[in-house]
């Protein structure tokens, strides 16, 4: 992992990007989108946004509750220094976005950024969708009805936390989280194949796309659900945000019929995807060990 591979979304058209896309989902579990169409201004007032919404008062950050497990306002007792924010399937249900800046007290310019960049993520991580599964045969996938999280985080990094964790090693639950990560601050890394964990390097206008366990399941193992950290290395505050595409609407995850063949027996029981997340809460196991559960024996 010397070098993360960059996916031109614009030329997913072509074999050889497409083959390429395929390989940084089996290989890697993890990729970088370039020429994509959400605008860089839009991205630069995100950030604003990210960094308006976590300066607001804790108090009034605690009424970013919760719709799903994990979904509004999160600070995690193993990762003291991750504090979360999130909207859950707003691109479904208007109600929620109206929630969440009532909640917080947001202005409208606020609220049109938010919405302006909800949407345009949510596209693109569709369109991603979409292409992971043409890469691999499926013609047609539709993922824009997937519910999704749309999460913006916030690391304290201070100097006494150099060298430790912003977030423990884990594998995200849904199928695909894209993210735009901080483009001045570092510390995400990725485990290779070693089972070393290496840095990922930012880069300005890009989203990073990382595979889940879902994401891992449903392609009968192809994908790879690639473990991650994130590691305070300086001091300073890191950013990230972006879509979690968790799975279908109606929660079932199974590796469709054209990924199951002699050479790739089907290597997991279908499953509801609340079953897994509960099972990670409840267990603290925050790896796609917990896939072992419905793993079919052989």
């Amino acid at each position: 992992m010397k070098r993360l591979p960059m996916v031109d979304l614009k030329k997913l058209h072509e074999i050889e990007e497409l083959n390429k896309l395929r390989e940084a989902c089996e290989k890697y579990g993890c990729f970088r989108i370039m020429n994509h169409n959400v605008p860089i201004t839009l991205m630069a007032d995100m950030k604003s946004v990210a960094k308006y919404l976590h300066e607001l008062p804790i108090e009034i950050k605690k009424r970013n509750t919760s719709i799903i497990p994990d979904s509004g306002f999160v600070k995690l007792p193993t990762s003291p220094l991750y504090e979360g924010l999130g909207i859950y399937d707003m691109h479904i249900t208007p109600q929620a976005l109206h929630d969440f800046c009532s909640h917080l007290e947001l202005t409208t310019h606020h609220r049109q950024i938010i919405e302006a960049y909800g949407q345009a993520i949510h596209e693109l991580a569709s369109s991603i969708s979409q292409k992971m599964a043409e890469c691999v045969g499926i013609v047609g996938a539709d993922f824009k009805d997937w519910p999704f999280i749309f999460r913006i985080i916030k690391y304290n990094f201070s100097q006494e936390n150099i060298g430790t964790l912003g977030v423990q090693p884990h594998s995200d639950t849904g199928f695909i989280t894209l993210l735009q990560d901080d483009e001045k601050v570092g510390g995400l890394e990725l485990m290779d194949d070693s089972g070393s964990y290496v840095s990922v390097p930012a880069k300005s206008g890009t989203f990073l796309c990382i595979v889940g366990d879902v994401g891992h399941a449903w392609s009968n193992g192809r994908f790879h659900n690639v473990k991650h950290r994130v590691l305070c290395k300086e001091v300073n505050t890191r950013f990230s945000f972006g879509a979690f595409i968790l799975a279908s609407r109606n929660g079932s995850v199974d590796a469709p019929k054209e990924l199951v063949d002699n050479e790739h027996p089907r290597l997991y029981h279908p499953f509801n995807y609340e079953d897994l997340r509960l099972f990670r809460i409840s267990t603290g196991n925050r790896t796609g060990e917990v896939l072992d559960q419905f793993r079919i024996t052989f």
